[in-house]
Order: C-alpha cells, then sequence, then structure tokens
C-alpha cells in the first residue's frame, strides 16, 4: 500500500491531505483497483469512473455521521478502499473476504446493500426523515445514482416524494452516459441537453420536481467537485448535482472498450485488459446464437432486455435484427409489460433478464402477462448460485416464484443442446407464458439421453438391479446427479437419473417413475422451501406412494464465493447427494430414523453488527 493509500485508509485521514496531494491519491486507488480486480474479477470500469467524485464526497461529508448511499454498488471500490478496507482489497469477492457492493457486515459507511439498481433515492428518502424525526436534523444524506439507474421506475417516484416533501437529500448524479450500455431513454437525451447547454437557463427536469440544479461539474475536477457538493450540503433542501463523469477512466483497456467500458471483468492481465484465458462458451452465449438462428425463421420473435444487452447474450439478435431489440432501461416492470403488450399485439417477446432482476417484476408477470394467458417467454440467466456477485445477485428464488403463477410453463436445460431445443419449444407456445432458466457458467458437454418417457429424459439407469432410488436433476444439476449415481452403484444401489425437461407443470410421469424405487430425491439450484421440488413432492404424494425428498439451496441470503465451492457447501455435490441418498434409503428400509446429511457449511450472508450507525 502506498504512504498516500495508508494516510487516506479513513474519511478523517484523507481529510488531512493537502489538495495537491489528491491526484496522487486517485492514481493510487485506480492502480490498486486494476491489480485487485485483474485477479479477482468484478466491476471495474464503473469505480474506475468515479474514483474523484468519491474522493470528494469523502472530504466534504462526515461518514458514517453523514449517510451515503450509492446506487448501485458497481461503483462502491474506491469508497471501500477510502473507509478502512484498503488492506483487504486483495479479498474482493473471495469467500470469506471483501463483497463486490457494500456490505453493512463489512463497514458501518456501507447504509445499504445496493447491488439492485433505482433504490438508492428511496433509501435515502426514508433516512432524511428519520434524522428529523429522531432529533438529528444535522445529519445529511446523500445518494449517489448513476444516470442508467434512474431509468428506473423506482428513481423516479423517490424523485417525485424528495420534491415534494422538500426532504433535504442531496443526490449526486454521476452522468457516465452508461449502464452497461447507453443509458436508453428520452431521460438520457434530456441529460445530453443539460451536459451540452441546450436546456433551457435554469429549468429542467428535476427543478421542475422541487429540486436545487447545480452543474454539470466535470466529476473528475477534484476542486469543482468538492465546491458544487459544499453548496449542495449547505442548501438544506432538495438538491441535484450533476457529474459529469468517464466510466472507465484512467485505465486505457477500459476506456477503449466500447462494448462497456470494462463494466464487469473475469481475470485479466492488468497491462492489456484482456482475458488470460480464452473464454469457453458459456450458457449465455448458447443461448445467444439460438435466438438468433430462431429469429430467421420466425419473424414474429421480437427480444427485450433491461439495460443488459450484452450480458443477457443479445449481442448476436441485436446487430442482426436492431428493429426487433428493445431496451427499456434498468426497468424491469416495464419490460415485462411492454412485453405483454406486444404479445397481445401479435408478436412473440422473449424478455432477457438475469434472474434476480425477475423478482422485481413478479407482479407484472402475475397479472399483465399470466391472468391474460399471454405467449411471453422469459429467458433467466443467472439463475442459481451465481459465485462472487455474492446475495443480492444469486438467482435462488425463481422456481419457488414462479412455480406459483397460474399457466407458466418452466424449462430448465441441463445442457447447451437442451437450451436450444427447449428455447424452440418456449417459442412455439401460443397459450400462455414460458420461462427457460440457466446459471453463469461455461457450457458443459452434453448428457445425452439413454431413453425419453413421457417427456421425461433418462440419463442413466442401473441395468438388472433393483430400483433402489431415483434422482431428478432439474436443470444444471444434472452432472452432480449423474456423479452421485455413480458412487451409489459403486456402493451395490440400483439408481435412476431423470430429467423432467418442462419442470412445472409437474409431468404426472414422475409420480409413477418414483413408485418404481424405495426413495426419491428432486435436486434444485433453487431455495429448497417452496420450490419446485415441493410441487414434484406434493405431487408425488397426491398420485403415487414413493416420498420424494427436496434437495436444494437453503432459504437464506447467500455469501459470495465460487458458485462451485458454494454448491458444494450447500450439498449439491455428487458426493454430498450420495450421502443423502443412502441414509435416506437406510431410513426408509429401517424404519429408524437415520440422520439425512444437514448442509455442510454456513453460507449465510453475514448479518450487520452495528445497524444503528450512530458513531
Amino acid at each position: 500500500m502506498t504512504d498516500l493509500l495508508a494516510r487516506a485508509a479513513t474519511p478523517a485521514g484523507l481529510r488531512t491531505l493537502d489538495d495537491r496531494d489528491l491526484p496522487e491519491l486517485a492514481s493510487d486507488i485506480r492502480e490498486l483497483m486494476v491489480r485487485t480486480v485483474s485477479r479477482s474479477g468484478g466491476h471495474l470500469g464503473a469505480s474506475l469512473g468515479v474514483v474523484e467524485l468519491t474522493i470528494a464526497l469523502h472530504r466534504v461529508f462526515d461518514s458514517p455521521r453523514d449517510a451515503l448511499v450509492f446506487d448501485t454498488g458497481h461503483q462502491t471500490y474506491p469508497h471501500k478502499i477510502l473507509t478502512g478496507r484498503a488492506a483487504d482489497f486483495d479479498t474482493l469477492r473471495r469467500r470469506g473476504g471483501l463483497s463486490g457492493y457494500p456490505s453493512r457486515a463489512e463497514s458501518a459507511h456501507d447504509w445499504t446493500e445496493s447491488s439492485h439498481a433505482s433504490t438508492a433515492l428511496a433509501y435515502a428518502d426514508g433516512l432524511a426523515r428519520a434524522f428529523r424525526r429522531t432529533g438529528a436534523p444535522e445529519r445529511r444524506v446523500v445518494a449517489v445514482v448513476g444516470d442508467g439507474a434512474l431509468t428506473g421506475g423506482a428513481a423516479f417516484e423517490a424523485l417525485n416524494s424528495i420534491g415534494a416533501h422538500a426532504t433535504p437529500v442531496v443526490v449526486v448524479l454521476n452522468d457516465n452516459t452508461r449502464s452497461y450500455d447507453p443509458t436508453a431513454g428520452a431521460l438520457a437525451a434530456h441529460l445530453a441537453r443539460l451536459r451540452d447547454g441546450e436546456a433551457p437557463a435554469g429549468r429542467n427536469l428535476f427543478t421542475d420536481l422541487g429540486f436545487h440544479y447545480l452543474g454539470p461539474v466535470d466529476g473528475h475536477d477534484l476542486t469543482a467537485t468538492q465546491d458544487a457538493l459544499r453548496e449542495a450540503a449547505a442548501l438544506g433542501r432538495p438538491v441535484l448535482v450533476h457529474a459529469v463523469t468517464a466510466k472507465g477512466r484512467g485505465y486505457a483497456p477500459a476506456e477503449a472498450d466500447t462494448d462497456d467500458r470494462m463494466h464487469a471483468c473475469g481475470v485479466i492481465d492488468p497491462r492489456t485488459g484482456r482475458p488470460l484465458a480464452p473464454a469457453a462458451p458459456s450458457w449465455t452465449s448458447v443461448f445467444g446464437e439460438e435466438l438468433t438462428a430462431l429469429a430467421e425463421d420466425r419473424p414474429d420473435l421480437v427480444a427485450l432486455t433491461a439495460a443488459m444487452r450484452l450480458p443477457v447474450g443479445l449481442g448476436p439478435f441485436s446487430a442482426r435484427h436492431p428493429d426487433r431489440t428493445f431496451d427499456s432501461g434498468i426497468a424491469e416492470q416495464h419490460a415485462v409489460t411492454s412485453a405483454a403488450g406486444l404479445a397481445a399485439g401479435g408478436l412473440h417477446p422473449v424478455v432477457c433478464l438475469y434472474a434476480t432482476f425477475l423478482n422485481r417484476a413478479v407482479d407484472q408477470l402475475l397479472m399483465d402477462v399470466a391472468l391474460h394467458r399471454l405467449p411471453v417467454t422469459l429467458v433467466l440467466d443467472r439463475a442459481g448460485v451465481t459465485g462472487p456477485d455474492g446475495a443480492s445477485h444469486h438467482g435462488l428464488w425463481d422456481l419457488a416464484l414462479l412455480s406459483r403463477v397460474p399457466g407458466l410453463r418452466i424449462a430448465a436445460p441441463r445442457d447447451p443442446a437442451r437450451l436450444r431445443e427447449l428455447l424452440r419449444e418456449a417459442v412455439d407456445t401460443t397459450d400462455g407464458p414460458t420461462a427457460v432458466r440457466f446459471p453463469k457458467a461455461t457450457a458443459g458437454p452434453d448428457l445425452p439421453a439413454l431413453a425419453a418417457m413421457d417427456g421425461i429424459d433418462l440419463l442413466h439407469r442401473t441395468p438388472r438391479a433393483a430400483l433402489d432410488v431415483l434422482l431428478i436433476a432439474i436443470g444444471a444439476t444434472a452432472p452432480a446427479a449423474l456423479d452421485a449415481a455413480r458412487i451409489l452403484e459403486h456402493h451395490g444401489l440400483g439408481v435412476t437419473v431423470a430429467d423432467p425437461r418442462w419442470v412445472v407443470p409437474v409431468n404426472p410421469a414422475l409420480a409413477h417413475l418414483a413408485d418404481r424405487h424405495q426413495i426419491a430425491l428432486s435436486i434444485e439450484d433453487g431455495v429448497r422451501e417452496g420450490g419446485a421440488g415441493a410441487l414434484i413432492a406434493q405431487h408425488s404424494a397426491d398420485h403415487g406412494t414413493t416420498p420424494v425428498h427436496p434437495v436444494g439451496l437453503p432459504t437464506r441470503f447467500l455469501a459470495h464465493g465460487e458458485r462451485a465451492e458454494l454448491l458444494a457447501a450447500a450439498g449439491l455435490s455428487g458426493p454430498a447427494l450420495a450421502d443423502t441418498a443412502r441414509a435416506l434409503l437406510a431410513r426408509a428400509t429401517t424404519g429408524a430414523a437415520a440422520a439425512v446429511p444437514a448442509t455442510p457449511h454456513d453460507l449465510s450472508h453475514p448479518a450487520h453488527p452495528n445497524p444503528g450507525r450512530t458513531s
């Protein structure tokens, strides 16, 4: 760690530095971020762009006495470095190390775990009201929001509330003209007019909503930014500071990346910014290729994204069919209901989201799509355990939430061939909505079926043996189920591994298949309670004799770590599944209360030790 980084390791220390030291400090912070992220992967571009802005914020405001709320957490690496975490920054995104987002467990300087966009303004509104009602109106509240996050409906709701009630919140608009892609919509055009000085003097969207507007200010000019923030802090009313920044600033490979300014990257060569190993085909890339191929024969297919065209695999489709690709901005609710309108108008929309972000649009799926039995296909990337992005990004909830949506069919492909196959079946469905889910991972080899039975693929069956164990593998859990089958056979047991392909509604043949075995397990990389396995278990209880034991993830917020180690720790590895099956079989055959293995390790996202934040 450099001398300047050591001296600026806390906000109090930062405020003792001379202004002349700050450009060198900014350079040291960027060097530390590039060096660390090149080894760990992470969200680099956004954090590179807010180094000077973050320095200015911590010199003007007294965190954590003053509340700095970041939206989203992609931009908080400099904030972590300046709030006591520089020495541990090399543990970023590793299991047991620093989170890639704000973390209330890490620091009292992190007020929220803001890794889903468009929420900071509402948090800030509530905090400012709370400070006034608890007799601490001098405590200031600052919300740092990107122009991309400002496209979300929740952000507009909060702007409306703050302005209407004159809540003393300082909104720092970090305008870098991008989310992942360039910011879409009329708001982006309005901000461009403000940046170019073309808006009417003294009046704009923000002043009309009740804010005092300061800017635009160069967010990389430390003097100008600090001056604007001091002026905003002194006003005691809703203020918007329009700071113009450049995503990827100060790192040539990020500045040259026209796709997304290295918004997120894996392990890279820090000199070039290029991956150290060639990228293997991912589930996302397989989906993108297949959707593009499907579109050649299906002029009714259109694709929607919520500001994440490239991360969800729509690069090839949008290049080929730009007029059939719609970007809602960071507005998943709007995307889903807009898809309902497209379907009602005779098209077949494919809505491409991370599984975790679909949580925000469940009402729209229920009442705007499913209630109308509209043919909308949801493609849910990053389903299940995602790995280093942690609690907010694990796609644990989709099967439990979506399995309760009437008329929705849910497919979980086990391999690339099934992804192509099930996607085609989904977009061929005309009498209601469908969903296709897959993980954030390398797309492994295809796992061909030995046979098919009433729509169920049989992947493994012990020849000429008693049928002791049925493993129902949902989607990407198939390799672990096959590994467990090999272990169980080694112990002399007869095993069948079945892939239902379409998970919801439950295939009636699963109950009949389970009845041919002594025990049955369903395996999913979503929450166990109320998940797809619970539906299968209920169906088997209603229509069969062999109980189905659901195996899945605990209903907790899981910490960050590598995907494989988190799945293994949750009991979703081959050896762990084999142990669970043997314990259940012992219980079934002896009638004794044989112990079923519990989750081997604590996967919980840590709780915050100091929720009061009074220090």
